[in-house]
């Protein structure tokens, strides 16, 4: 039991961190992506 005491910090912390900063980047990432795909619209 000690071993997943010292195991979560260790590794629920890093995981924390990635998923806030996916969330963060997300709407970024579909403004991204609908430019692209709007973009041989506005070269003709």
């Amino acid at each position: 039991m000690e071993a997943w005491v010292n195991w979560i910090p260790e590794v629920g912390f890093p995981i924390l961190v990635t998923f806030y900063l996916l969330h963060r980047i997300e709407k970024r990432l579909e403004e991204l992506n609908e430019s692209i795909l709007h973009l041989p619209k506005h070269l003709n």
